[in-house]
Order: C-alpha cells, then structure tokens, then sequence
C-alpha cells in the first residue's frame, strides 16, 4: 500500500504515525515548512487524512485534496472536522468510538466527587499548612446522599457514567434529543426542565452547530443556587461567559470542568476561582485507551484501502453501519 499517500496535518500519537508509516507514504505536514507549497504540489496525490482536532477539516481545507476518500479522527467526538460537507462529497470519516467509553466515564466519576466534597480544595488546605495553622478543612455543603443527577447526553459514555452512578443510589435523569428505548431513567424533553429537577447536572455532549452554546444562562439560572455542573463533553457546548457568570454571582454553587470552549485557554475568572474544579481536558488520557484508540483509527484507514470498507463509520458517511 505504499503507493497510497496519507496526510497529517497535525501531530499524532507514535504508534499511528508508525503504524500507517510503514504500510502507506505518510506526509506530516506540522513539519513541513512551506505548507501551501506542499499542498500544490502534492494535494491531489493525498487520498487520506489523519487528524485529532488540530486543525479545521472542511470545504476549503478539502478543495485542494480532490482525491480523498477517508479522514480519520482520533477521539469519538469529531466536531472539527465538517463530516456533512464530507458525506456529501462521498468522503468517509470515521471516529473511535466505544474504546475510549469507560475510562472517560471513570474520570467523569472522579470530577464529580471532587467537585461535589471540594477534595481538590481540602488537599491544598493541607498542603498550606492551614490543617495544624487554621483546623480541619471546612465542612462541605454538599453530598450525594440522596441527590439528584441529571445527564445531558444519554449515548455510550453517558450511559457508562449512569452505570457507575447507580451504585451511589442517586435518582437519575437525563435530556437527549429523543428518548433513548431500555433504560430506567426519567426523560427530560427540555434541558432547562432536566437542569430544574436535579441537583447536579453532568453534560456529555458532543461538539458541533447543533449543540453549540445549547447550555446558557437560562440553564444556569434554572440549575439554581445549590446546582453542581460538570463538564465532561465539548466545549463549546455551553456557554462559557454566561456559566462564568453564573459561578460569579452565586447562580450556581460550583461546576468541574475537564473541557473548555477554546482549548487549551481557559478564563481567568476560573482559573481564579475557588468553587471551580479543573482539569486539562484528561477525560481519555491514559496509555491503555490512546492505545486503543489509536489502533482503532489505524483498522480504520487499513480496512478502507483493503476494500473492506470503515469499521466505525460516523452518522454523516454515507456508509451502512
């Protein structure tokens, strides 16, 4: 398959970049110094994209590339890359879906309970000293003894997060576009009706136009003051200025957050604050699941050019499932 010429256009994990190296003609173009140049020269040659969010993956990155047939995008969620422009022009993408569902429900599991019992708070009160200078850490407001959850995101992961969950003996709920078909939990057709019965809400929601800033003030305000949000979804499905807001002004008691609008900047009014539990955006970010995602997207690209089609195909490719 050395014939076939992929592209990067960003830095990816080694064992993709040798992995596909050693079957295809691999081009990194993060390490060539006249990108355009590059681009006319070899665009109609690239049969293949690799990408991870570094760069924007639509019509006009696309145009110079008339022959690609697949862009595959480490990471299940693949809002940087246009996949209905893509779809349209009979371009495959495909994600890595599954591989990466409990070690990021694992993580959200532990942002939760740091935010909700101030862990993170407590461990700096006694790396200052204040344990011995001051006493014991200040009671806590909240718990999850007998708390409400709610899940903005009912797919694999939230489903996951909802598992792990149960064994709090929490009441459960979530918001999805549809309800889902087999599952216990109490369906909210509206999200600011979801964020008004429950006492934490947890968004899993994926990036994208259809989601963008679906979380705002009007969610905040109808979270109310001893609401807890955590964010183990995108960005940029919430309303950023209006959650820091909301966390300013007591609108909400506190939020964790391991994603953030405009990676990898997060606000200083958060980063200053005291009620806020931030992460950098570590939801998958083990060896164990990059490894299998990183594999996965190699099977995909593989698979492609053997002609046995993708093995995880997105919503958008135009590709049975």
């Amino acid at each position: 398959m050395k014939s076939i010429e992929l592209l990067a256009p960003g830095p990816m994990m080694p064992l993709v970049i040798d992995r596909l190296g050693e079957a295809f003609t691999l081009h990194r173009l993060w390490e060539v110094a006249d990108k355009e140049a590059f681009i006319r020269e070899k665009g109609e040659k690239i049969r293949g994209l690799l990408v991870g969010g570094h760069a924007r993956i639509d019509e006009a990155f696309l145009k110079p590339l008339p022959n690609v047939e697949i862009i595959a995008n480490f990471g299940v969620g693949y809002d940087s890359v246009d996949a209905k422009h893509a779809g349209e022009k009979g371009i495959v993408v495909t994600n890595t879906p599954d591989v990466l569902t409990e070690e990021v429900a694992d993580t959200c599991l532990g942002l939760l309970l740091m935010t909700v019992r101030e862990l993170p708070q407590a461990e700096r009160w006694l790396r200052a000293g204040n344990w011995t200078g001051k006493g014991p850490y200040p009671l806590t407001h909240t718990t999850l003894r007998g708390a409400k959850v709610g899940i903005i995101g009912l797919g694999r992961i939230g489903k996951a997060i909802a598992r792990r969950l149960e064994a709090f003996d929490v009441a459960i709920s979530y918001h999805n576009r549809r309800p889902v078909a087999g599952v216990p939990y109490a369906y909210h057709a509206s999200l600011a009706d979801l964020a008004s019965a429950v006492d934490i809400l947890v968004s899993v929601a994926p990036g994208g136009p259809d989601t963008f800033h679906m979380i705002d003030a009007d969610v905040f305000r109808a979270l109310g003051p001893k609401g807890i949000f955590i964010n183990i979804g995108r960005g940029s499905a919430v309303d950023e200025p209006a959650m820091v807001e909301a966390l300013k002004n007591g609108t909400i008691r506190s939020a964790g957050l391991d994603v953030f609008e405009h990676e990898p900047k997060v606000p200083a009014e958060l980063m200053a604050m005291e009620n806020v539990v931030l992460l950098p955006h570590v939801g998958s970010g083990t060896h164990h699941t990059r490894d299998l995602m990183g594999g996965l997207l190699v099977d995909n690209v593989k698979s492609w050019f053997a002609g046995k089609g993708p093995l995880t195909p997105v919503a958008e490719t135009p590709w049975p499932r």
